[in-house]
């Protein structure tokens, strides 16, 4: 008999979000009687998420979250698996959806500009642009775009730092990448606020590219 294929959804969205503890409580409520697996994070700036199950659970259950916090839109990936890679449903309340430990960074009002995966080869083999890998070392040591700069940070809260002691010039023309394009969200915000004006980021990560 042949196995049921397992769909995986990945997500996230900046948005500005209140009573977190309420919108706990119903999309664990939600979740569990629609049978999906996997975990949330939500917190004042947005959600996150990766959930694991049929595909007709997870739709219903992505149209519950778009309805419940008024969002017409979410950074939506998919991919498959022959297994259930996760044991349980759980929502957790976070600071930040992605840590990178400044209050003032907000990529709900502005971010880089995205670069179609089709379009990333010509930007990594354009010699104009200064390519950086915003991922940790354990995962730019499974791979990474050939020409792109590796921070050596152990994790995104290093990000500031490294861009601080780099010293790079605020004309410098900017691309970025991560897994899946959350972090580049919050990388690019960063540098806007903080002067540097040509700032471009891969539409969707690594996931997408792929």
């Amino acid at each position: 008999m042949k196995k049921k294929e397992v769909f995986i959804y990945s997500f996230y969205r900046f948005k500005k979000i209140s009573k977190l503890r309420s919108i706990k409580i119903d999309l664990c409520s939600f979740g569990k009687k629609n049978r999906v697996f996997g975990t949330i994070l939500i917190s004042n700036e947005g959600l996150n998420g990766t959930l694991s199950g049929d595909k007709s659970d997870l739709d219903i259950f992505i149209k519950n979250i778009k309805k419940n916090l008024k969002i017409r839109k979410l950074s939506l990936k998919f991919s498959k698996s022959n297994f259930i890679p996760f044991n349980r449903f759980k929502v957790k309340i976070k600071k930040e959806i992605v840590t990178i430990g400044i209050k003032k960074i907000s990529p709900e009002k502005i971010t880089g500009k995205y670069i179609s995966a089709k379009n990333w080869d010509k930007i990594i083999n354009d010699k104009k642009f200064l390519v950086i890998d915003t991922r940790n070392q354990y995962e730019v040591k499974i791979g990474t775009f050939k020409n792109s700069i590796n921070p050596r940070t152990n994790s995104f809260r290093e990000f500031p730092k490294y861009i601080k002691e780099k010293k790079i010039k605020h004309d410098q023309k900017i691309a970025m990448f991560c897994t899946g394009g959350i972090r580049c969200e919050k990388a690019s915000s960063y540098l806007l606020m903080n002067g540097y004006k040509n700032v471009y980021q891969l539409d969707g990560g690594i996931l997408n590219y792929l």
